[in-house]
């Protein structure tokens, strides 16, 4: 079996059993995203949508965010991983989005990426989801379930990146982050993959 041939079954039954594939972070706009996605870096998406009401409540935009100390942020953060540097983060990203861009979150990967805080999966993550652009952000599950359905063998998240984005055609890769992440998210799980009921057994390697 190519490479090729491998994506293009994976695709095809990714499309017909989860055609709808969608973040489960709650957000209105691309601020809102992107506070989303920073604090759930080594958190669940279940956790974060319990925090961020407060936050957004009390922060509506880049500007309220501006006038904020990380003293202020710790006790809306306090329940998610890393609340210390989370709450520094958010309050220097305020700042920046403020003073740099107008208020406004950029929609250049890069220019995300020199935002405190944000990482390539982050960058990634708010650039597909708001900005079409045609990019896979690769977390932990879509590292692992990557290497168990043979699509990378790369070491790296960016190594698996660049294995994801020259078979997934540009029109599918935003679905295709999603479709491996809830993939990897509740059936192949790091502990106790639900083998049985995986559509995906012909492709596995595990």
């Amino acid at each position: 079996m190519t490479a090729r041939q491998r994506y293009d079954g994976i695709l095809k039954i990714f499309q017909e059993w989860m055609p709808v594939a969608e973040s489960e972070l709650r957000f209105d706009n691309a601020y809102q995203l992107l506070v989303a996605v920073i604090l759930s870096a080594q958190c669940t998406d279940k956790r974060v949508n319990m925090t961020t009401p407060a936050i957004f409540a009390r922060y509506p935009s880049p500007v309220e965010l501006a006038l904020s100390t990380p003293e202020d942020l710790l006790p809306l953060v306090k329940s998610i991983s890393y609340p210390n540097s989370k709450a520094l983060h958010l309050s220097q990203l305020g700042r920046e989005l403020v003073t740099r861009f107008g208020g406004e979150v950029p929609s250049d990967i890069d220019e995300l990426m020199s935002l405190p805080g944000v990482g390539r999966k982050t960058a990634n993550v708010v650039a597909s989801i708001m900005f079409d652009k045609p990019v896979i952000a690769v977390d932990t599950h879509v590292f692992r379930v990557s290497h168990r359905l043979g699509l990378s063998k790369g070491k790296t998240p960016g190594a698996v990146e660049k294995d994801l984005e020259r078979y997934v055609p540009e029109e599918l890769r935003a679905k295709c982050h999603h479709w491996l992440i809830l993939f990897g998210r509740y059936t192949c799980t790091a502990q106790r993959p639900r083998c049985t009921e995986c559509p995906l057994k012909l492709y596995c390697k595990r």
